[in-house]
């Protein structure tokens, strides 16, 4: 545990490096931060801005600085309304946690049971249709799914609200969106990991002793199934907390996506830096959960 938490540390410093020099890519900060609306600002008023935010200091001692202050979870005052932007984030953060577990959780139990009962029909008329659907479902972009929802639920039928989070009919489209293309992903890989277990002899060992056949499937088999599965459940969770940026757009979510892509619009710097540390942070805290869970999962992994 000290191993990966180390790990993970390294790796935050590296994010905070480069989230440090993404948002310099364009140029010199400030003129991004006055450009626009702030267009007409004076040179006296925007070299007041440059030594406010630091940005009359040499590069390292900037970055020094950023860093002292990211680990105090000091990201600046936002640009566009004067609030410190750690506090903009995570006002915002509630709404992508619920959707993100709302979503996961469709994702789970329409995924899981899909592909076992393929794997236990393989090669059935069954299996081919949940096949040939979850290859088709890994390829549909979220956005694109959302698009169709909007279509189908709000515009034809309209019984669906197709923007804002006023009540939990607001939810059932963005977490479908969502839902759907990982439900595919982890039905494919639910059917593939359990039949490569069946065919292992430590299963026609337990067969041979006579255990009832639904304790050799889902006490022996899907256990040993599940390491790459959970895998791929923390990353799809982390790409849920990080990643659904583009539909709460679409869909006007006030989530933590929602405020990066309008941060994005107005050049908020701090933000900006805020959120993608911040989305970071949870990645990276979500892989350290599931690096641990395989010890829960399989005794004979030990970190030493």
């Amino acid at each position: 545990m000290i191993r990966r938490l180390g790990q993970a540390l390294i790796t935050l410093f590296l994010v905070l490096l480069i989230v440090f020099f993404l948002v310099r890519l364009r140029g010199d900060p400030l003129q991004i931060l006055v450009a626009g609306e702030h267009s007409l600002l004076t040179v006296e008023q925007i070299e007041e801005l440059r030594h406010l935010h630091g940005f009359d200091k040499p590069i390292g001692t900037q970055f020094l600085i950023f860093f002292s202050n990211a680990v105090r979870g000091d990201f600046g005052t936002s640009f566009s309304n004067g609030l410190p932007a750690l506090r903009l984030v995570t006002r915002r953060l509630p709404k992508t946690v619920e959707l993100a577990f709302v979503s996961m959780f469709l994702a789970i139990i329409l995924g899981m049971p899909l592909g076992v009962a393929s794997a236990l029909h393989r090669n059935s008329g069954f299996d081919i249709l949940i096949t040939s659907t979850s290859t088709m479902g890994i390829g549909m972009p979220p956005f694109w799914v959302a698009i169709m929802l909007i279509l189908v639920f709000s515009t034809f039928f309209r019984v669906l609200p197709a923007y804002g989070a006023g009540s939990w009919r607001h939810f059932i489209m963005p977490s479908l969106a969502l839902a759907l293309p990982n439900a595919a992903a982890i039905a494919r890989l639910a059917r593939s990991m359990l039949l490569e277990e069946l065919g292992k002899d430590f299963v026609q060992t337990a067969r041979s002793k006579g255990l009832n056949e639904q304790l050799v499937i889902y006490k022996h088999a899907l256990r040993c199934a599940m390491l790459p599965i959970v895998t791929q459940l923390g990353m799809q969770l982390g790409w849920l907390l990080g990643g659904s940026i583009i539909v709460e757009s679409v869909f006007g979510w006030p989530g933590l996506g929602r405020l990066m892509v309008d941060s994005i619009g107005l050049r908020d710097l701090q933000v900006i830096q805020a959120g993608l540390l911040f989305f970071s942070t949870l990645f990276l805290l979500i892989n350290l959960l599931v690096d641990l869970s395989y010890a829960w999962l399989d005794p004979r992994i030990r970190y030493g």
